[in-house]
């Protein structure tokens, strides 16, 4: 997505060349495949072990780092992975945001009226909230060490990134449409005059 802003407005004589279908099936399929050879090595490393203790998982939803207490083995090696992966995970895409967001910004600082500004600009606001929400809790979670994080904290954390995000998703990006918006404003001065 950051990519995708990056050519629009760095580049958006040749958008339709460069963000051809083709591309974006390409981008999309890297992806996935990368999501899911990080969660094959987890669950590679994980049948690996031995559960002798209870089996109820105290969290949310089966993540690695609370199936990995209930685990009779030796579980240093697979910590270090998580740890070293979740730095990966957050930290490389993060660097792509930070990159990409940054030419934008040199090349909305360069056009001359404060209108073309505002729109280029706001055509990047949505996408850097949900990102910013999204990764601030993952890095939270899965970067920092989990030492100082309660376990109820790491549940409440867990649940922004699963369920918050994904739910603010939709209404950040559709408010961006001046329908939508008008009819939330109408909605709110109907609810404010009762």
């Amino acid at each position: 997505m950051s990519y995708d802003r990056y050519v629009a407005i760095c580049n958006p004589l040749h958008y339709s060349t460069i963000m051809t279908g083709g591309y974006c099936i390409i981008l999309s399929i890297i992806s996935w495949l990368l999501g899911f050879s990080v969660n094959l090595m987890y669950i590679i490393k994980t049948t690996k072990l031995h559960f002798c203790g209870p089996n109820i998982i105290d969290h949310l939803f089966c993540d690695i780092v609370p199936l990995l207490e209930l685990s009779c083995s030796d579980t240093s090696v697979i910590h270090l992975v998580v740890y070293i992966m979740g730095i990966l995970i957050v930290i490389m895409p993060t660097a792509i945001i930070v990159v990409s967001y940054t030419y934008i910004i040199l090349a909305i600082l360069r056009i001359p009226s404060n209108t073309g500004r505002q729109k280029a600009f706001s055509t990047c606001s949505s996408h850097l909230i949900v990102v910013s929400t999204f990764f601030w809790t993952m890095f939270s979670i899965y970067a920092v060490p989990s030492k100082g994080l309660t376990n109820t904290m790491s549940k409440i954390l867990s649940l922004l990134y699963t369920v918050f995000t994904p739910l603010i998703n939709p209404i950040i990006y559709s408010l961006r449409n001046k329908e939508i918006s008008k009819a939330v404003q109408r909605t709110f001065q109907r609810r404010v005059v009762y």
